[in-house]
């Protein structure tokens, strides 16, 4: 905050489809610590309907506090540190461009082998400023350590700047004025981006039709030869090869399972493909439908089964006489409806909320 009001802006910025930043919270906090911090995620989380093994990816410039907030708050996150702040940090020991170069290539290295050839070559030019980067965990900071989950590289958390740019004539304004100023907006952002999209032409987003449609000029020059099951092994003009693994939507490039755009070598395989009369070749299907991530993970095919035979063999029943109803499936099995059962906290053990919305009620809601 600018002027005689105290006060820090919080704020959590995603983004959207088509690579434009979305804001999706912001709070006025006394100072910028842990606590604040937890207090700003543990909201987000409420409202996002997050829980802890929820799988959402931060990315920030490793504010005061903040690392240790999402540690304790979203445990199962995927941190990311803002490159370009590592870099600041760099500068203050080596200033020459040189060592920003062999950051970025560093961080923009898709496969762990490219990587550290990388590395190793920053090490021969300056081998203490690269064993300073190697104290920092490159699954926060380099791509061939990167999940693939959050279907994004980046490396910056630039769309936190550009909303601080947007909302610095608000940030002199009394606390009230300063959220109506950034609500407003949001408001006439959300509106004119709606207005944007509707232009658009083709089932994509313009940024990802951008994109495929310059991946699918360099794909030309890739060869692609069928190994008989669903993968392709997929040679450029300086003999490089990848692998395409069709089923599974990925190559050993990862560019493809980064951002969820398929990679020159996954085109030149579906152009491959495309030979087969029986092949799907819409290639606009082969994008990632980019929205929001499961909040809890994939469970195996045993624990699916071991579920529904225990619900078969009378575990609903005794939830029946508590007030629920049980709803037939198309496998036969029993499936019970939560309709007018009450929701027990396994905080306080009261009824009435769960351990998310819990606030510490004491006594025996049960019997009030």
């Amino acid at each position: 905050m600018k002027g005689p009001f105290p006060g820090q802006v919080l704020s959590a910025v995603g983004l959207d489809p088509n690579n434009g930043i979305y804001p999706l919270a912001y709070g006025i906090v006394e100072s910028e610590n842990t606590e604040s911090w937890k207090w700003f995620l543990d909201n987000l989380g409420d409202d996002l309907d997050l829980g802890r093994n929820s799988n959402f990816t931060f990315i920030s410039d490793r504010q005061k506090g903040l690392h240790t907030a999402v540690e304790q708050i979203f445990p199962n996150a995927e941190h990311r540190y803002c490159i370009r702040h590592i870099h600041d940090n760099m500068r203050k020991r080596w200033r020459q461009t040189e060592y920003r170069d062999h950051l970025w290539r560093c961080a923009s290295a898709t496969t762990i082998p490219e990587f550290e050839h990388l590395m190793k070559e920053f090490s021969q030019y300056d081998k203490e400023a690269c064993e300073w980067l190697k104290q920092i965990p490159p699954k926060h900071w380099a791509r061939s350590y990167f999940s693939g989950r959050a279907v994004s590289d980046v490396l910056i958390s630039n769309m936190c700047e550009v909303f601080n740019g947007k909302i610095e004539k608000g940030r002199d304004k009394p606390v009230i004025g300063c959220l109506e100023f950034i609500r407003e907006y949001l408001m006439k952002r959300i509106c004119n981006v709606m207005k944007e999209m509707k232009k658009a032409k083709g089932p994509l987003t313009p940024t990802t039709t951008d994109i495929l449609t310059a991946r699918k000029t360099v794909a030309s020059q890739y060869i692609a030869r069928w190994n008989g099951g669903d993968k392709y092994q997929v040679t450029g003009a300086l003999q490089d090869q990848h692998v395409v693994d069709v089923r599974n939507k990925t190559c050993t490039c990862r560019k493809w399972e980064l951002i969820g755009i398929p990679c020159r070598h996954a085109i030149a395989t579906l152009n491959e493909m495309s030979k087969d009369p029986e092949a799907d070749l819409d290639i606009y299907k082969w994008v990632h439908k980019v929205g929001r991530p499961k909040k809890k993970r994939r469970q195996s095919e045993g624990e699916r089964l071991s579920k529904k035979q225990k619900a078969s063999q009378g575990d609903g029943v005794n939830a029946a006489q508590e007030g629920g109803s049980q709803k037939p499936t198309n496998d036969g099995v029993q499936k019970l409806s939560r309709k007018h059962i009450s929701v027990t906290c396994s905080k306080c053990k009261n009824k009435g909320h769960n351990s998310r919305t819990c606030k510490g009620q004491g006594g025996n809601q049960s019997k009030k």
